[in-house]
């Protein structure tokens, strides 16, 4: 499909090395705040910053209370569940290798939801490819699979997973006419007012502003929040559900490769063929041609 957006085609890369940098936000970022706090900081900011541009540009606004209702379960699932599952996950302790893998499952609960639910045909060679994506996923990773007993983080790593599976499909089948803008700025809305309470009442100590902290805030709210979430939306309209899945299997070994760069985390030749597994699964998966 021509988009007519100049190097669009780089807009996938691009995506994956951007969501990547989630995993090392968060560990810069939550040794100085309790999770729902960092999280409801990051909500009111990007929500006054969307809102501002949304303003600015004069974007359309949801035209019905329906379409508004629409925007708020894509915000609940996509944002919401998904960040505050990882988040959680990473503050009670558990490897965020492990937390990468578990949400690295999303594409395969997201085909099989799309498959069920939205009727899309996924050929046998998206199923392979699929798979060999799975299996690359656990080989980058494996090292990190330790539980440990960690059920806090065990269950809010599957709550990140079903949140951000169920969201893309829900945004893609009832927010497509709804302008990134002001749709980006309503779901912020509504997950900072979900939040206040969150952080109000369950998280202590208070938040410490040191420079680290405020350079993992600044960059969750600008080149997460931002670019990575608006350059998701902007994917899920010029593809199929499935076919912009198969990216979040590139995000555990980007993220293993910046873990390597950033904190000195090695990579064995195992987790280099996992790499290579995925790779081929990426293109496995691409849509079919029409």
């Amino acid at each position: 499909m021509t988009t007519g957006v100049r190097g669009a085609a780089l807009f996938p890369a691009l995506f994956v090395v951007l969501w990547s940098t989630g995993f090392i936000a968060a560990k810069y970022g939550l040794p100085y705040a309790p999770p729902f706090s960092f999280l409801f900081y990051r909500f009111v900011l990007v929500a006054a910053l969307m809102t501002l541009v949304a303003l600015s540009t004069r974007a359309p606004w949801p035209r019905s209370l329906r379409e508004y209702g629409h925007v708020a379960v894509v915000a609940i699932c996509v944002h919401a569940l998904y960040l505050g599952g990882v988040f959680v996950a990473l503050d009670s302790g558990m490897a965020a290798g492990t937390s990468a893998m578990l949400v690295g499952l999303q594409p395969v609960l997201t085909v099989l939801l799309a498959w069920l639910a939205m009727g899309e045909r996924v050929s046998a060679r998206q199923w392979a490819g699929l798979a060999l994506g799975l299996a690359g996923v656990y080989c980058v990773v494996r090292l990190k699979v330790e539980f440990g007993g960690d059920h806090a983080g065990l269950v809010a790593s599957v709550v990140a997973l079903v949140g951000i599976s169920v969201g893309t499909l829900y945004q893609k089948r009832h927010c497509a006419r709804v302008d990134l803008r002001s749709g980006a700025a309503v779901q912020y809305i509504v997950c900072a007012v979900v939040y206040a309470p969150l952080a109000a009442l369950t998280d202590a100590p208070a938040v410490e502003w040191a420079p680290s902290f405020l350079f993992a805030l600044g960059w969750s709210v600008l080149v997460l929040s931002v670019g990575a979430i608006t350059l998701l939306l902007w994917l899920l309209r010029h593809g199929a559900a499935a076919n912009v899945a198969r990216l979040f299997y590139l995000v555990p070994p980007v993220t293993a490769l910046q873990a390597w760069l950033l904190f000195g985390e090695t990579l064995d030749a195992l987790a280099l063929v996992g790499m290579a597994l995925i790779c081929v699964g990426v293109v496995l998966a691409r849509r079919d041609a029409p």
